[in-house]
């Protein structure tokens, strides 16, 4: 047994957990020897995290540096986001472990200095010119097409997370739709996303007031909890505290956490779904209807952080909530409204998995431009998400809606 061998057993035991545990027995069970034989080569845990760290960029930057090198030296702009974006994309299709470990490690690390600093020592630099966009702005077209890959790539492995060997044509199928969603969006007419007046469509969807309840209360204290210590650490204690009620009382609303967490992102799918189908129906317009239920997701959002947080530490599918097939399928139901009932031709040719696919895509893309605004962080994410969030320009949440609708194609470069 050598250094690889377990590091390669750590990627791929404590990815099938999605890193919610980590534990070292887990390791020496998969290679089938005692505990102590791994200290021979690591001191600790934090040990093998680190080589699995330099071990994640050394094998990521060897399979993507050739496609860089085509991408920097592309005729254009555009061409070199399509070689760059397919490259990307490969590497994470062939290499699930990687993918995970990088969702979990990587892609929802704020220190994005430091990773950009760990390619460009493997002669790999993100930031190169070729890269650049003629227009400053948030977010940039490479963040939304890197946001797209990340949310459709999860998809594809989960999809197919049975097989031990996907096939060839199921790759270059996901690369190929993958390559089409970020040129092209959803395919709507330029002229018509043009002639849109994006003020007064926003102005239209601040109006709408959000009704309150008294499940709505203790759902909020499920959702502040979960915000402040994520998915897998809270508990019914914590829920107990915010809401005022005894943990026994708690039990008269959820049998457990697994269902009280079931029952708030039920809840929120169904809530922010009605709120953006009251606004959608405002119009007769498509692409009016589409950036009504974008913008109107966004006010949603915004005016509740602690969903905002909640649905950030789950965006990535980084909680498995177990759901039950029937609960899963309301859900689903809940997102196909969001752009199953929009008259867009685009989408109204669609079968309704791909249109539930949409909505969650859009959903996802709609979390991580909130959530990426350069100016949050701290430690309390919900207070400051309610503080900075005010902050984006609804021109960042336009450009949004544009690569939705139009992919690159709408975006100056």
């Amino acid at each position: 047994m050598t250094k690889d061998d377990i590091i390669k057993a750590a990627f791929k035991v404590w990815g099938r957990e999605l890193y919610r545990t980590t534990s070292l027995s887990q390791i020496a069970l998969e290679l089938g020897v005692s505990k102590t034989a791994l200290y021979r080569h690591f001191k600790d845990k934090d040990a093998l995290f680190d080589a699995m760290y330099t071990a994640f960029f050394e094998d990521c930057a060897g399979f993507i540096k050739s496609g860089y090198d085509r991408a920097v030296n592309a005729d254009s702009t555009r061409e070199s986001f399509r070689i760059w974006i397919r490259t990307i994309s490969e590497y994470y299709v062939r290499n699930k472990d990687a993918f995970i470990f990088s969702l979990i490690w990587t892609y929802n690390n704020r220190d994005r200095a430091g990773i950009s600093e760990e390619f460009r020592k493997r002669g790999i630099d993100f930031l190169h010119p070729a890269f650049r966009e003629k227009q400053v702005r948030y977010p940039s077209g490479l963040q939304l097409a890197v946001a797209t890959l990340v949310y459709s790539i999860a998809h594809f492995h989960r999809k197919n997370h049975e097989l031990a060997e996907i096939p060839e044509t199921e790759v270059e199928r996901m690369l190929t739709e993958i390559e089409a969603l970020v040129s092209g969006g959803l395919g709507l007419e330029a002229k018509n996303v043009a002639a849109l007046d994006f003020e007064a469509l926003e102005q239209r969807a601040s109006r709408a007031p959000i009704e309150e309840t008294e499940n709505n209360v203790l759902l909020r204290a499920v959702a502040e909890a979960v915000a402040e210590a994520g998915p897998w650490e809270t508990s019914m204690e914590m829920v107990a505290r915010r809401s005022g009620l005894s943990k026994s009382g708690l039990y008269a609303h959820f049998k457990s956490k697994k269902d009280m967490l079931t029952q708030l992102f039920i809840a929120e799918f169904t809530r922010i779904s009605n709120f953006a189908k009251i606004h959608i129906e405002t119009s007769e317009v498509p692409g009016e209807q589409l950036y009504l239920a974008i913008i109107s997701i966004i006010d949603y959002l915004r005016s509740r952080p602690e969903i905002l947080v909640a649905l950030d530490w789950v965006k990535t599918g980084r909680l498995d909530l177990e759901l039950e097939l029937d609960l899963e399928k309301e859900i689903f139901d809940r997102m196909y409204r969001i752009i199953g009932e929009i008259k867009l031709e685009a989408v109204q040719n669609l079968d309704r998995h791909f249109l539930v696919w949409a909505a969650q895509w859009i959903l996802f893309m709609i979390v991580n431009t909130l959530a990426l605004w350069p100016a949050q962080g701290g430690k309390d994410r919900a207070s400051n998400w309610a503080k900075y969030t005010i902050e984006i320009p609804n021109e960042s949440f336009r450009t949004l809606f544009r690569f939705i609708a139009l992919g690159l194609e709408a975006i100056d470069q």
